[in-house]
């Protein structure tokens, strides 16, 4: 892997290495695609045992936990010195052309954008959320919609208690935007790429200046989906299980539609909150059905009414409402 590839080569750089969500969905079949037309993709990602098998695993740094946080696992959470010796052993041996990031912070966190400027390899970030804008990236504080952030100040996270209502995570999500910001999570980026104009609106509306940010939309592949008209009676929820998804509402809904199906298809951070409120309330046409992933979750889809996508954040071109209309 020490041989100059001829081919342009593109560092593809996101937080997983499979899919969770529909941002990690993008990651991969944009790398399908780029493969695809020629181009030499090398990923960089966070270890997971979830992973699929790449030939530069070996390189993917460990990353801190979210759950029980530790002042260790906080740390990492600010400044991932693992990441930053990798990615270097990486460029090593590897020439680079390109490095594109997706959702980085966090797992592989901006201790990566210093090896990559020192290098001259010029750096394109694709975004999926509104990181810039906001220090938990949701623009979501007590359920409401909330910019009080404005893209510069992040000390305002610690009084609405943003991040899950602890004082203590918010803290620290205020300290990981401020350093962020100092590692050049904005200056240190050649140029960004908003998938929808809603979210390049608001980036220039921080201050990226327009000729710095281009708007190209989330994608799928529609001839790898065959679509089906026949129903089952059911409505489908399919994404990742959060709170800002709407999912709690949708429970309340089905509630007061007792003959109506509702199936929940997904995984996230909610997932244990959203069964015990199921119980709860006693809501017998709700099925959460777990992760579904390729031609399973196509049948879920196809076989549906309808799916229903009721957030309660700005969505970005959720690809959800892609595959809803391809299938």
């Amino acid at each position: 892997m020490n041989e100059r590839i001829s081919k342009p080569s593109v560092l593809h750089i996101s937080h997983n290495y499979h899919v969770v969500g529909g941002s990690d969905r993008y990651f991969m079949e944009l790398g399908d695609l780029l493969k695809a037309e020629g181009h030499h993709v090398i990923p960089f990602c966070a270890q997971s045992p979830n992973n699929l098998e790449s030939p530069y695993q070996s390189y993917f740094p460990a990353s801190a936990t979210t759950e029980d946080l530790s002042l260790v696992d906080a740390a990492r959470l600010v400044y991932s010195a693992k990441a930053h010796r990798n990615i270097n052993r990486l460029l090593d041996i590897e020439h680079i052309d390109l490095a594109h990031l997706h959702i980085y912070y966090g797992k592989l966190t901006s201790s990566i954008l210093g090896p990559l400027r020192a290098r001259g390899i010029p750096i394109v970030q694709t975004l999926h959320e509104y990181k810039h804008l906001c220090a938990v990236y949701t623009c979501i504080k007590n359920n409401e919609i909330c910019e009080a952030c404005a893209g510069r100040y992040f000390y305002r996270c610690i009084a609405g208690r943003c991040n899950r209502g602890s004082l203590v995570r918010s803290m620290g999500s205020a300290v990981e935007s401020y350093i962020s910001r100092w590692l050049g999570s904005l200056d240190k980026i050649d140029h960004f790429i908003g998938v929808s104009q809603f979210m390049t609106d608001k980036m220039i509306s921080i201050g990226i200046p327009t000729e710095k940010i281009s708007t190209i939309h989330n994608f799928i592949d529609a001839t790898r989906y065959t679509p089906d008209r026949g129903t089952q009676s059911y409505v489908l929820y399919f994404g990742r299980l959060e709170k800002t998804k709407g999912i709690f509402t949708l429970i309340e809904a089905m509630h007061n539609l007792p003959n109506i199906r509702c199936l929940i298809a997904g995984d996230g951070s909610a997932r244990a909150e959203l069964q015990a409120e199921i119980d709860k309330a006693g809501t017998d046409n709700v099925e959460l059905v777990g992760f579904a992933i390729g031609e399973k979750l196509h049948d879920l889809i196809r076989n549906a009414v309808c799916t229903v996508l009721p957030s309660e954040w700005y969505e970005n071109c959720p690809m959800s409402v892609l595959e809803s209309l391809a299938l």
